[in-house]
């Protein structure tokens, strides 16, 4: 009996998981693909842009944690997600362009699911509370870096603003029900919603960590 009630427990985190990670990459393989659009890109590299902003947090989190092959090459719903997303933000961009800073609000709701949904399954695989927090956090940071690297920015994790913060306060919640005990769903739903609050908080009142005061550029760039 108590098998069998282990044994659904199990499924039902595999399935919360999976959900989570198909729902995280549709909303980063929408902000990548609005990114690339935003940058001009053709068809084909828009796709991978979403392809790789919606998976390579993801990505990261199985291998470091010995989920191998990673979800995303396994199954085809990832790949099907993301390029699904990827086309919709294609040819329809100015349908995505008429919510309020798209790329931005996407953004933070891919960290919110994949902040959980990695920090849920480091928990399925054993890992520790904290390096399941910190697992969480990689996951829902990665997808961003990947996007910014392809399009040559500074990765947003990088910046002033709160990104891996929001994502590690997530990610600690659903460790912290976990060691209550409290139930999957109350905990996941909490770490999600105080993941995106922190991330849209600190957009819109500017919120920020202490900046690097390093020596100023001369004026003028270097010109003669």
């Amino acid at each position: 009996m108590i098998a069998l009630e282990l044994q659904g427990t199990l499924e039902f985190n595999r399935t919360l998981v999976l959900v989570l990670d198909l729902c995280g990459t549709f909303a980063f393989a929408v902000s990548g693909a609005t990114a690339g659009v935003r940058q001009r890109l053709d068809l084909f590299g828009v796709l991978v842009l979403s392809f790789a902003a919606s998976t390579f947090g993801g990505i990261s989190r199985d291998v470091l944690i010995g989920a191998t092959p990673p979800a995303a090459f396994q199954d085809w719903r990832y790949l099907a997600v993301a390029m699904a997303a990827g086309m919709i933000a294609f040819y329809w961009s100015t349908l995505v362009e008429r919510l309020r800073n798209p790329v931005r609000m996407l953004d933070a709701v891919g960290l919110a699911f994949f902040a959980v949904a990695g920090t849920q399954k480091a928990l399925v695989f054993g890992l520790s509370p904290v390096m399941a927090a910190l697992m969480g956090m990689l996951t829902g940071i990665g997808g961003g870096m990947a996007r910014d690297i392809l399009l040559a920015q500074v990765p947003a994790v990088l910046r002033a603003d709160l990104y891996a913060v929001a994502a590690l306060a997530g990610a600690v919640i659903v460790v912290t029900g976990n060691m209550l005990e409290a139930p999957v769903l109350v905990s996941a739903g909490i770490g999600g919603l105080v993941c995106f609050g922190l991330r849209m908080s600190a957009l819109r009142w500017g919120w920020q960590l202490p900046m690097a005061r390093g020596p100023q550029p001369p004026d003028g760039g270097g010109k003669r």
